[in-house]
């Protein structure tokens, strides 16, 4: 490619000379730089910052790249742009998962070009993000749901333990299969022990975000068991503290609302095994490192958040929710419950489909005309 490496430009703003009525005449050739912070400004209105900042890290190496390939204006770009991208990427030994996310994040930023018009309305079409295998796409690690049991069993029958805040936290993980972000944010005021559910609510401006905005607002109903627990642990266990903007949260540290770290700390802590079996790593727990708040990540079978929250999901799906239902309580699409989240063994996807389907297979309930 026989293209002069141009310097970054000095500043990204975006101008666009004004004709006499004071608009733009014609498309503006905006450098990837700038077509990509435009997309940013646009998509931030309905997404959360965590997501748009994936997204501006993904796309930073690919504008880096158009500014060294001297590649100004983005519409510049054709297939074999792609392509030669791609192949620098691939060069870089990055992992097949990470690149497939690349390239589609990098096919959406495209698509919005396309329909402002700063390229070709063909070229999205030609990004071609690498196959992998599910099994390469999906972290497969999790809570299961016989390990979930037999912490719980221990919280509820540990006197010194039961209704803990270890107790609650996980009691409220495991059956709302919410997320880390979501379990921090809730306050005391969104449980509601009569009426048995308690509410997820996003309040950006608070600092406690929901992962997809006001659409994952939602009211979650909760089991007596769960109620037990959390109306106990209120009584006896929560600390009494505000956080920094007069609110109270469900869970507390000792000075209010605890960090997203604090919470997966916890959590980590709250499920090590040894905590209802022997150490299956030949560990004995009153020396063990594992056993202290700063270590407990560290230990190969203690889970995060995010771990207890794909146990939960694949439990709720053993369990007989379907897809469609558990995608509202939890707040994810069915194709990521299925793809990611949903990880039944061989022997359970088989009493799945015995419980549906092997009673079709009756003789004596032949339908009349299948005799031939």
């Amino acid at each position: 490619m026989s293209r002069l490496v141009a310097a970054p430009p000095s500043s990204y703003r975006v101008r666009i000379a004004p004709t006499a009525d004071g608009s733009g005449d014609r498309v503006p050739d905006l450098s990837p730089r700038e077509a990509l912070e435009r997309w940013l400004d646009k998509i931030r209105v309905s997404m959360a910052e965590s997501s748009v900042s994936a997204y501006h890290y993904q796309m930073k190496l690919f504008v880096e790249w158009c500014e060294a390939e001297g590649i100004t204006p983005i519409g510049d770009l054709d297939g074999w742009d792609l392509e030669s991208y791609e192949t620098y990427r691939r060069s870089e030994d990055l992992n097949p998962p990470t690149l497939n996310k690349e390239m589609l994040t990098l096919g959406r930023f495209l698509e919005y070009c396309a329909k402002i018009e700063l390229v070709d309305d063909s070229l999205p079409e030609k990004v071609d993000p690498p196959a992998i295998p599910r099994d390469a796409r999906a972290d497969d690690t999790m809570l299961h749901p016989g390990d979930a049991k037999a912490l719980l069993d221990y919280y509820d029958e540990d006197p010194e333990q039961r209704h803990s805040r270890a107790h609650a936290l996980l009691s409220l993980a495991w059956y709302t299969g919410a997320r880390l972000g979501a379990l921090r944010g809730v306050d005391l005021e969104d449980y509601h022990p009569e009426a048995q559910y308690i509410q997820f609510v996003h309040r950006p401006d608070e600092e406690t975000p929901l992962k997809n905005g006001y659409e994952g607002e939602r009211a979650v109903g909760l089991t007596d068991e769960v109620c037990d627990v959390l109306d106990t642990y209120i009584v006896r266990n929560r600390h009494d503290k505000y956080d920094e903007y007069g609110r109270r949260p469900l869970i507390t540290s000792q000075v209010g609302r605890a960090s997203k770290n604090a919470v997966r700390a916890w959590m980590y802590l709250a499920t090590v095994p040894c905590l209802h079996s022997p150490c299956p790593h030949g560990n004995e727990r009153p020396t063990c490192d594992y056993v202290d708040y700063s270590e407990a990540s560290k230990c190969p079978s203690s889970r995060s958040p995010h771990q207890v929250r794909t146990g939960s999901i694949t439990w709720h799906r053993n369990r007989g929710w379907p897809a469609e239902e558990l995608s509202k309580k939890v707040n994810s699409s069915v194709r990521v419950i299925e793809e990611h989240y949903d990880k039944p063994s061989h022997i359970e996807s088989l009493e799945e489909r015995r419980r549906r389907y092997t009673e079709l297979l009756d003789f004596d309930d032949e339908p009349e005309g299948d005799s031939e």
